[in-house]
């Protein structure tokens, strides 16, 4: 592509999805937190997210996302963007998330509808602008509703998209027909949340992908988009064979967050996999299974 054709990019292109580190009693490990997104970023991410689904969000709190924002930013020293998760059922409890989270140097947030309760349309769209209108930041929509329960239809996406500091959509829907068709209806810039479907999503113009599996490699994400980038599509399908069995490992399990800190533990770049219930560590096997994608792929 010239550069006249790259689709616009308000949050970058590599995005990784970072865990939140525990040490072994359960608090939050800032240094690993911070040793772990400037690698990330050496490695060629763009742009971090943090207290998201794979960040442990529903069980870390306020003053806990506030410190792990602050001290990853000043870590990061302005080397990529820098965002935060805003999730949650209870409205006002979101809102105040947005603002901490502004407050402790977000410079843009991901607001996902209100899971578990399954509003209304309009009640999804009154929760995702009370959190928008809350703050000054960047927004970038998250749909799941694998996890929420409750999708967001297009009329719902199209009158979130009016509002000015609404960027941008994480998809996680698996639908990448319906997001190619909300791309040109809305103007929103769409990342993918799926790693399984970031070669598909990107093949169809989205701007970039949000990885969970990028924790243990980045390069092939960079790799990928700037294949896109420069028309190759060949190479860029190539790389996501290459990654296939590492996607599997990491996501086949709908386990995430578990399996990225494992991956991690493995690679010797967190000092623990610990995790706050109701996550608990990955089996043996799955461990064990892990492993070898990653030897496979030579990231061991």
């Amino acid at each position: 592509m010239t550069q006249s054709t790259l689709p616009s990019r308000s949050f970058g292109s590599v995005g990784v999805a970072m865990i939140t580190p525990f040490t072994p009693e359960g608090e939050i490990d800032v240094p690993a937190a911070q040793s772990l997104a400037v690698s990330l970023v050496d490695d060629g991410a763009d742009l971090i997210l943090l207290a998201g689904t794979t960040g442990e969000a529903p069980t870390t709190h306020l003053p806990e996302k506030q410190t792990l924002l602050r001290e990853v930013k000043d870590a990061l020293a302005g080397r990529a963007m820098l965002i935060a998760g805003a999730g949650s059922n209870d409205t006002a409890h979101a809102v105040r998330i947005g603002v901490g989270s502004q407050d402790a140097g977000a410079e843009g947030l991901l607001i996902n509808a209100p899971y578990y309760n399954r509003p209304s349309q309009e009640g999804v769209y009154q929760h995702i602008m009370a959190v928008v209108e809350a703050t000054d930041l960047p927004v970038m929509i998250y749909d799941i509703p694998g996890r929420t329960g409750v999708r967001i239809t297009d009329d719902t996406l199209a009158r979130l998209a009016e509002h000015p500091r609404v960027l941008a959509v994480k998809d996680a829907t698996g639908d990448v027909e319906q997001g190619f068709r909300r791309m040109e209806a809305t103007g929103l810039e769409y990342y993918s949340g799926d790693d399984g479907l970031n070669f598909a999503w990107l093949a169809h113009g989205a701007s970039g992908v949000i990885s969970v599996v990028a924790h243990a490699d980045v390069h092939s994400w960079r790799e990928m988009i700037t294949e896109v980038d420069e028309g190759d599509l060949a190479g860029a399908r190539a790389v996501a064979q290459r990654m296939r069995p590492l996607v599997g490992a990491i996501m086949g399990g709908g386990q995430g967050a578990v399996m990225a800190k494992e991956a991690l533990l493995l690679q010797g770049r967190i000092p623990s996999a610990a995790l706050r219930l109701p996550l608990v560590r990955a089996s043996a096997e799955e461990v064990a299974a892990l492993r070898e994608a990653l030897a496979a792929s030579g990231l061991l």
